[in-house]
């Protein structure tokens, strides 16, 4: 196999983990690190590994051979730089989506080499055995042998394998399941092609529900039948493992993504760092929109089980019969349309963490049912008797009154201790409204991004304009405001004129409040207005003055009125 030729930039936490992992891969040569810190443990690891080590990026990148460069300084101007002086051949990575990729590989790995295992296991099976054993697909064509039979018939296996088993044995019992379909028990023949009397006992191979071909068995039926179940195992391990691949996500944010300077907001982070670092079930509540599950893809991403699931499960979304089956998976043949066994969310969400969005509306018969598994950490699939055990740490959240709906008899109060180790409140936005500048200067890079835009800011009336909104959809309608904003507009600048032109909540806004403000606030919002747009010098008095239609001396004297005030 070819060998993958990795450098790494930055002997940073990040940069020192994804070593680590790679040089446990036989297909990766690490072909240098470059720091400026010779001492960082990366590269004092990679020199006694023997690994070229420099404190000048140029020098890696100078490297001819490279197929990968992982950047783990998250710096953009290192990544600049990579991207400037590598060599078109080369690729580049965050250190973060390497390390993402090689722990789902690793995974991966293990779990095809223990399906290998099994194979090799059955293998053993049907080459021990005292019968003797042959297989044939769905159109005769002999697919098996084992060695019993070879000493019973005397057919070497190189002849017998690839023969049609209706042209060799027309009349014997594989070729009579594959015509009918059903089971042959006690059939008395000869074996084509040879002496050898039998009795046989034959059966179909199923795969989903369908013959794909036949075995048959000379002498005992009964070791057929435990062969059969070898092989459902396998078929159940593959099936279980393409459905858990194909569900099975992690976290996408971090606490580095939760942008706000405010107290309330830095509040939050600093209790969900906190609560990271344990295993205790967290309760994020809030209003529709002010961004909770960033929260929980923040607290799994920053805790010890960063590198498993993370599963989301949204409860409002589900409907009430699937609910139970979604959370806990059913075996095949639980309910009709239960055609095979499937993994439930709790089950995949194993070592890792599982996202309850909207607890909120789960009903009280389930409600009893998770408990269960928050005391026990064990549940039955639907439709088993077996119990499985997992190791999940459960992330909730609402924007509903939980308390509430105790007093209401719709939420079970033992449940909601269980839930309420920790609880995070995340705050409406009209209580920090002073982040919506960062609000607003991300959301224009990741629209520009999307819209192919070229917007620069927000000017400064059409933030205050923003300011005296209440924002009843907090963030979320903050995005979808600005998206709406910036669709339909060519200019490099948004302003308060096209705020209104194009969105409908703040012209009742700014109806309402020229209708209902004391003319006195009015004139002092109005004066207010002047000074910023023509600045406090003399010269800008005069200007302010002639567009409010004063005299200087008048307006003097009201900014002595509202002095106070801090005009």
């Amino acid at each position: 196999m070819e060998v993958i030729r990795v450098a790494i930039v930055g002997a940073g936490e990040t940069g020192y983990k994804a070593y680590c992992m790679l040089r446990e891969i036989n297909e990766v040569f690490i072909a240098g690190i470059a720091d400026r810190d010779l001492q960082a443990p990366l590269m004092i690891a990679g020199k006694n590994d023997g690994v070229f080590i420099t404190e000048d990026i140029n020098v890696l990148l100078k490297k001819t051979d490279l197929d990968i460069i992982i950047d783990s300084t998250s710096t953009p101007e290192i990544l600049n730089i990579i991207m400037k002086d590598k060599k078109s051949t080369a690729a580049i990575m965050k250190a973060r989506a390497a390390k993402t990729i090689i722990s789902i590989l690793r995974q991966k790995k293990d779990e095809l080499l223990e399906i290998k295992s099994i194979k090799s296991q059955l293998s053993a099976i049907l080459d021990s055995v005292q019968e003797a054993i042959e297989v044939a697909d769905i159109n005769g064509n002999i697919k098996f042998v084992n060695p019993a039979f070879v000493r019973i018939t005397g057919i070497p296996e190189n002849i017998r394998i690839n023969q049609n088993i209706f042209e060799a044995s027309p009349d014997g019992a594989l070729a009579t399941v594959l015509k009918t379909g059903k089971l042959v028990f006690g059939h008395r023949t000869k074996v084509g092609g040879s002496n050898a009397e039998v009795v046989s006992n034959a059966a179909p191979i199923m795969v989903d529900g369908a013959m794909d071909g036949a075995v048959v068995v000379f002498q005992h039926f009964t070791d057929v039948m435990n062969l059969m179940e070898e092989l459902k195992k396998s078929t159940s391990i593959i099936e279980n493992l393409t459905d858990k691949l194909g569900q099975v996500t992690t976290s996408k944010y971090t606490f580095n993504d939760i942008l706000g300077d405010s107290m309330e907001i830095k509040g939050c982070i600093d209790l969900a760092e906190k609560s990271a670092r344990s295993n205790s079930t967290v309760l994020i509540l809030g209003e529709s929109g002010t961004g909770k599950e960033l929260f929980a893809h923040a607290i799994h991403s920053s805790s010890m089980r960063r590198e498993n699931p993370f599963i989301k499960v949204n409860c409002a979304a589900i409907p009430e019969t699937l609910l139970e089956s979604e959370f806990f998976g059913y075996e095949k043949g639980a309910f009709t349309g239960a055609v095979k066994s499937k993994i439930g969310k709790f089950e995949l969400a194993h070592g890792g963490s599982i996202f309850l969005d909207e607890i909120g509306d789960m009903n009280l018969n389930l409600q009893g049912k998770l408990l269960r598994v928050l005391q026990e950490m064990e549940f039955e699939r639907v439709g088993s008797t077996q119990t499985t055990k997992v190791d999940v740490r459960v992330i909730a959240a609402t924007n509903r009154n939980l308390r509430e709906l105790i007093r209401q008899g719709k939420f079970r109060e033992d449940l909601f201790y269980r839930l309420n180790v920790v609880e995070i409140t995340v705050p409406p936005l009209r209580l920090h409204k002073e982040d919506l500048p960062i609000l607003l200067d991300n959301l224009i890079v990741k629209l520009n991004r999307k819209l192919g835009k070229k917007v620069k800011r927000v000017d400064s009336d059409a933030i205050e304009l923003l300011l005296n909104y209440d924002w009843p959809g907090n963030i979320r309608e903050l995005e979808n405001i600005i998206e709406r904003v910036m669709v339909t507009m060519d200019e490099e600048v948004i302003t308060k004129k096209t705020m209104l032109m194009h969105t409908s909540q703040f012209k009742i806004t700014h109806e309402r409040d020229f209708e209902l403000l004391p003319l006195a606030q009015m004139e002092e919002m109005m004066i207010k207005k002047a000074l910023a747009r023509y600045g406090n010098t003399v010269e800008g008095k005069k200007r302010a003055s002639q567009v409010l239609n004063i005299s200087l001396a008048t307006l003097y004297n009201k900014l002595k009125r509202y002095a106070p005030k801090n005009i």
